[in-house]
């Protein structure tokens, strides 16, 4: 689940706290490193528990409103069909997330006006009206009106960025990304794999976060060589006109490109650009787009690279 995008931001911002901090403690770097990407599979955790959460809110109103002491009919007899809803059932008694959450407990507890506020957008939404009015109780409707609730409603909800913003100083960098993920997870689920359905792994597999440490390391420990080339190439700048996040974002696309012979420039080049875009300045991406194409030409003539 934790892709490479994710893990070459996690690295451009690792290395840009030590330069400003002046600091080559490896160790502790790839400490922060593992820890922030266990904050985004956390987040990913915490997002599938809100539907479950919400549910729960929605089931709490009900009971609320038929201990009215004048309850209305609307009140004794309520709408339970997403209190019964199949798929928020399955993911509830999910075996990797109720296990998960015991390990590390979180809720959404703390964020009950929140929530309320949430549940009550998605009973005003055309999704749930549609949904309602629908007579089928199958298991495909009740997974399509979160997959629509979590799409429409839940991940354009401008409170919940900030919600995670104050939870943790990672998840706002790592939301569109987890969202996307917690998508597809819905999409996955299957009614026959009831409690065992599988959730996404922290990651696909042991190269990524190979990769991730690799990436780290070789940043960092071929600091000082990587800026050498880079100050070869940006001579007739002033070195305070450079934006330090460009030096960062050179550094380690260089450490990438020189040291993962299995990974295309063009590739490398194409992430640490987008980087740029989202993380430094608005003329960085044709400014380091220009510097690391020099780097690459020279490093190639040298044979210190051959590789497309």
């Amino acid at each position: 689940m934790i892709n490479r995008v994710l893990i070459r931001i996690r690295v451009v911002q690792i290395l840009f706290s030590c330069s400003q901090n002046e600091t080559t403690d490896l160790k502790k770097a790839e400490s922060e490193l593992l820890l922030s990407l266990q904050k985004s599979y956390d987040l990913y955790f915490y997002l599938l528990s809100l539907m479950v959460e919400l549910t729960n809110a929605y089931a709490q109103k009900v009971d609320i409103r038929r201990s009215k002491f004048i309850p209305t009919k609307e009140d004794i007899s309520p709408n339970t069909k997403l209190i019964n809803n199949k798929f928020i059932s399955q993911l509830s008694q999910n075996t990797e997330l109720v296990k998960y959450l015991a390990d590390r407990p979180f809720s959404w507890y703390d964020q009950e006006s929140f929530v309320r506020k949430l549940l009550d957008n998605i009973l005003k939404s055309e999704a749930y009206k549609e949904y309602i009015a629908n007579p089928s109780f199958q298991y495909e409707d009740d997974r399509e009106l979160w997959r629509k609730i979590f799409k429409q409603i839940i991940c354009t909800d401008e409170e919940l960025y900030s919600i995670l913003e104050d939870e943790s100083l990672y998840w706002n960098d790592d939301i569109e990304i987890i969202e996307s993920f917690v998508l597809k997870t819905i999409k996955r689920f299957d009614e026959s794999k009831g409690t065992a359905q599988e959730l996404l792994p922290m990651f696909k597999d042991d190269s990524d976060r190979e990769f991730a440490i690799k990436l780290l390391r070789e940043s960092l420990l071929g600091g000082n060589e990587y800026r050498k080339l880079i100050d070869k190439y940006t001579k007739n700048w002033e070195s305070e006109r450079i934006a330090q996040m460009d030096m960062v974002i050179m550094q380690i696309a260089i450490a990438e490109i020189a040291e993962f012979p299995a990974i295309p420039i063009s590739v490398t080049l194409n992430e640490y650009i987008d980087i740029a875009k989202s993380y430094s300045t608005a003329k960085s991406a044709s400014f380091i787009n220009g510097i690391l194409d020099s780097i690459v030409k020279e490093l190639k003539e040298e044979k210190k690279i051959i590789k497309k």
